[in-house]
């Protein structure tokens, strides 16, 4: 997400870095560079014509203090404006939920991803205590219904019984009733969705609100579709009683445009956002957190709560006796690559890590993606328990068969037993700290040696493999 906005400004302050006083004539260059970037990013005209305004008065009227250099000075202009743009520091994320049953509409245009994240929120909710019904009021897609009962089977969430020949009120009235009955804390009204906003869709939206009264009303939006998402944020805005918004597909989206204008043109915050395809991708949405990511700062907070939700504690208290023992082995090691899979792979981890586009490059130089997770748990699982234990026993046939048989080279193979070598010296070291370690121990427990100023020179040779 925001890639190519991320590099176009980091590129603009790259010219303006380091210059012991800044000119009305360089704030008003580095300006023109940030307000391309946006425009190419697919930012609302009006919201670019609006943010270059009034950064350059800030920075044209801020005073210089010795403590300050001047760029940064302009930099933590644009980041605060940024951070309001998206939504402000103190945007209240938590959904708003009456007495039970509470009610929560999901709508927008047809396409935008509003049946996955129903699914998604209904998964979170359960996951905080909540007990949630999903109910679909779409009978005008063909398998809408059914598309929310897969999905409601694939998390173990109650969906409402199918009922042909019912129309979205009469749907309705029947979830309120079953979640009265049932003791469900929250319903979620998966709403039906056209190709463009028609007064047809909004009496219909406008039916199901009388009826349900929900405590919320999301605009789920997709972030690939540009200026054209912001046009429909608007026009839901104006037209349905929307309060707030998720936006969707974020991964898939290099320009960023619709995440910087929706919040801004609809006065509504952005509470959530569609990481990828699975379940588990969704996350709320930070404002201060998003701008620093858009201008290379990272997002380390984000990583750290990851690491977090998926590192048990047991788990945890196990690996920090091996680490204080020095009995690190490829088992451990296959654990730590499953968990780095699941917090959003290599490229995943790396987004959030400060200099992340420059990381990336360095990774596409290197020939480095996420493939390499998979093949070196294809080669651990080619292992047998004892080698897994003891690789030292690993002598010449015993690495033709692995590699063979996890269809890599001995090259390969070698390439990794000499990381997890260093990897377990460092282990040693960390088990005479205590056995305390910080991010970029973890990273480089991964076997990942990190650029700039991050822990390791980046040395794309030093993985285990690149890809072919």
């Amino acid at each position: 997400m925001f890639d190519s906005l991320s590099d176009k400004l980091v590129s603009a302050f790259d010219k303006i870095r380091g210059k012991g006083s800044l000119s009305e004539g360089d704030i008003a260059n580095a300006m023109k560079e940030v307000r391309l970037a946006l425009i190419e990013a697919d930012v609302a005209l009006d919201v670019v014509k609006q943010f270059i305004s009034d950064v350059t008065s800030e920075a044209q009227g801020q005073q210089i203090t010795k403590s300050v250099k001047p760029d940064q000075m302009v930099f933590k202009i644009v980041q605060d404006k940024l951070t309001d743009l998206l939504g402000g520091k103190n945007t209240e994320n938590d959904i708003n939920l009456s007495s039970p049953p509470s009610s929560i509409m999901l709508v927008g245009l047809q396409g935008s991803g509003k049946t996955t994240s129903a699914a998604k929120m209904g998964m979170m909710l359960k996951n905080s205590g909540k007990k949630v019904l999903l109910a679909s009021l779409d009978v005008q897609r063909p398998a809408a219904m059914e598309q929310l009962q897969i999905l409601g089977d694939q998390t173990n969430i109650d969906v409402l019984p199918i009922e042909k020949n019912q129309g979205p009120i009469e749907i309705t009235k029947r979830s309120n009733q079953l979640a009265k009955l049932s003791g469900y804390d929250v319903v979620i009204l998966d709403t039906a969705g056209r190709t463009s906003v028609d007064d047809e869709l909004m009496n219909e939206l406008s039916e199901v609100y009388s009826e349900s009264k929900p405590s919320e009303v999301f605009l789920v939006a997709d972030a690939m579709t540009g200026q054209e998402a912001a046009n429909v944020a608007k026009s839901f805005k104006e037209k349905s009683n929307v309060t707030s918004i998720i936006l969707t597909r974020v991964d898939g989206d290099a320009r960023g445009g619709a995440a910087l204008s929706m919040s801004n043109i609809t006065n509504c915050p952005i509470k959530f956002m569609g990481t990828g395809e699975k379940i588990e991708a969704f996350e709320t949405f930070k404002a201060e957190r998003i701008a620093s990511r858009i201008l290379g700062m990272g997002d380390v907070v984000s990583l750290v709560e990851k690491a977090q939700s998926e590192v048990k504690e047991e788990e945890a208290k196990d690996l920090a006796k091996k680490i204080s023992k020095g009995t690190f082995d490829f088992n451990d090691f296959r654990k730590q690559l499953n968990q780095m899979k699941k917090m959003g792979g290599m490229q995943g981890i790396l987004s959030l890590l400060p200099g992340a586009q420059k990381i990336k490059k360095q990774m596409a130089v290197g020939g480095l993606d996420d493939k390499i997770l998979v093949r070196m748990d294809s080669m651990i699982s080619s292992m047998t328990s004892k080698e897994r234990v003891n690789p030292k026993i690993l002598n010449g046939s015993r690495k033709r068969r692995i590699a063979e048989g996890s269809g890599n080279s001995v090259q390969d193979l070698n390439r990794l037993l000499k990381q997890f070598k260093q990897m377990t010296l460092m282990m040693k070291k960390m088990g005479k700290k205590g056995g305390n370690m910080d991010i970029s121990d973890a990273m480089n427990m991964q076997g990942m040696d990190m650029p700039n100023g991050l822990p390791k020179g980046f040395n794309p040779g030093s993985f285990p493999f690149r890809r072919r």
